[in-house]
């Protein structure tokens, strides 16, 4: 990549330069939400930013709005890759879920400005990036992604979305408009943010005492668990259904940790937890909840989507 200094030795960044590496952010930001992956995210801007200096000087001069432009591309690297990714998920072994990501305050490796800052870090947590969203973009198709996380999400004019997505504004809006209908299907009632991180915490001291029972009442009835380990570290191959068995398998599971230590993390901006091996990172578990009760539990555990959760 092209040297970030005016002058050699100088120390002041270029004008033009610290402009677009200024979009980095941002990119990451849409990256990450388009491909519920960091690594994949970090690897669309790194290709989005060799296409720029694969220009000329003369042809990046004539770009109005570089940032636009670097939009643009990232956005156009993503679709393909949620095209191509339809194809390849059929093959993974197990569960596919998005990678989660720490809060900024909570990573454990680099920190800013030290060269080894993790893409965690850029990523803004809000509500465009819970498991629950994430899960939920999933099953959309890669068009109504792409339209409806710019447009809703990075409030993208839908004529701007169009020059991504190949289609006419009009069909854009279709398009982002069935997404809604999507999230809409699969949204509960809202849970106080205090009542979520309690009922979380209630989950962890349960699963520590082994109490089945504790479990169960903390449970949705029709509540959901899935785990992700990729072909890399043993997963149910399915998701487990109903409180009674989520509850055994979560006990079931403790007997068979050794060294097994729990901690309240934040997991893509809601409470979650983390569960260790004699202090190694094994699992980062997401939560969603509604009326009063634990709906859906995402376990990830594929050791290639917990890099940002590694100690140093």
């Amino acid at each position: 990549m092209m040297s970030t200094r005016s002058e050699p030795g100088d120390g002041r960044l270029d004008p033009g330069l610290q402009a677009i590496m200024g979009e980095r952010r941002q990119l990451i930001n849409l990256a990450y939400r388009l491909l519920g992956s960091l690594a994949d995210a970090e690897d669309v801007v790194q290709e989005t930013y060799a296409r720029w200096y694969a220009m000329s000087p003369r042809q990046q001069e004539a770009i109005e709005v570089p940032g636009a432009w670097l939009t643009k591309v990232a956005g156009r690297i993503c679709l393909d890759l949620l095209r191509s990714a339809r194809a390849w998920r059929e093959r993974y072994v197990g569960q596919w879920l998005p990678e989660p990501v720490p809060d900024r305050t909570e990573l454990v490796g680099g920190r800013p400005g030290d060269g080894s800052v993790d893409p965690a870090d850029r990523v803004t947590l809000d509500e465009s990036v819970n498991m629950a969203f994430l899960v939920v973009l999933e099953s959309m198709t890669p068009a109504e992604r792409v339209a409806f996380v710019l447009h809703d999400v990075f409030r993208y004019p839908f004529a701007e979305v169009a020059e991504i997505v190949g289609r006419t504004p009009a069909a854009c809006r279709q398009l982002a408009t069935s997404a809604r209908r999507r999230i809409r299907a699969a949204q509960g009632p809202v849970t106080p943010a205090a009542r979520h991180a309690e009922l979380v915490r209630e989950f962890k001291r349960a699963w520590e005492a082994k109490d089945v029972d504790a479990l169960i009442g903390l449970l949705d009835p029709g509540a959901t668990a899935t785990g992700d380990g990729g072909g890399l570290v043993s997963a149910a191959p399915r998701p487990v259904e109903g409180a009674e068995r989520i509850a055994r398998y979560f006990v079931e599971l403790a007997g068979l940790v050794p060294g097994l230590a729990i901690t309240e993390r934040t997991v893509n901006g809601q409470p979650g937890l983390v569960a260790l091996s004699h202090g190694e990172n094994v699992a980062v578990m997401a939560f969603d909840v509604a009326s009063d009760r634990i709906k859906q539990i995402w376990a990830v555990r594929n050791p290639d989507k917990l890099r940002p959760w590694t100690t140093s």
